[in-house]
């Protein structure tokens, strides 16, 4: 049915799916994905303004930072790396049905989807080989589990923390300018990791 979609639609997807789920991604791989970008964004905004990075009481250090890129990169990494040996192997035509710019959105989509969604394909792309099943596999296993570790880690080091008093350099996580460079954070690195992607894929599809 995804495979009828107009071009935009399959960007809208795909979008969503190369951000982590943080949109509409819920209680699931949205939620600890959000908090490794709430993370970054702590990091980083207090990098720009000078000020500690605090969350919820609790000063951000370099191994939460490390857990927090590992959070945010697993999806792109898991995507983008085994989506790229996959391609290189020769049987991987076979699957699929339609040429140009579609097809490699139903290739895109395909390992998108096993990173950060359901696991679904596109009618249009045959995903049931050898091939697919473990190059799909291992982006699932990376991109779903990576991230499970990352962010038990992560509270296992924040609960050994004691809550420090918020201060004058504490920075407020609850303003209306955090949202927008959380917002930021989001779009750059999913901006910066799949556009290129995307370009080949939905975009180039929809300009033709």
């Amino acid at each position: 049915m995804i495979d009828s979609y107009l071009p935009i639609s399959n960007l809208v997807l795909l979008i969503l799916m190369d951000t982590g789920e943080v949109v509409f991604g819920g209680v699931g791989s949205g939620l600890y994905t959000m908090i490794g970008f709430i993370i970054l964004t702590v990091f980083i905004s207090g990098l720009m303004i000078g000020r500690t990075p605090e969350y919820l009481g609790k000063k951000i250090e370099p191994k939460e930072i490390l857990l927090a890129v590992a959070i945010c990169l697993a999806t792109p990494f898991a995507v983008l790396i085994f989506g790229s040996i996959t391609a290189l192997l020769p049987g991987l035509l076979a699957s699929i049905s339609n040429v140009g710019a579609h097809g490699f959105s139903e290739f895109f989509y395909a390992f998108s989807s096993a990173g950060a969604n359901n696991g679904s394909a596109m009618a249009g792309f045959f995903a049931n080989t050898d091939i697919l099943n473990v190059g799909l596999g291992l982006a699932m296993l990376v991109a779903r589990f990576l991230p499970i570790v990352a962010v038990i880690a992560m509270a296992g080091l924040l609960a050994r923390k004691k809550v420090v008093a918020q201060s004058s350099g504490t920075l407020n996580t609850e303003s209306f300018l955090f949202t927008v460079l959380l917002v930021a954070v989001v779009v750059i690195v999913g901006a910066l990791s799949f556009l290129p992607s995307l370009a080949l894929g939905p975009i180039r599809d929809m300009l033709l």
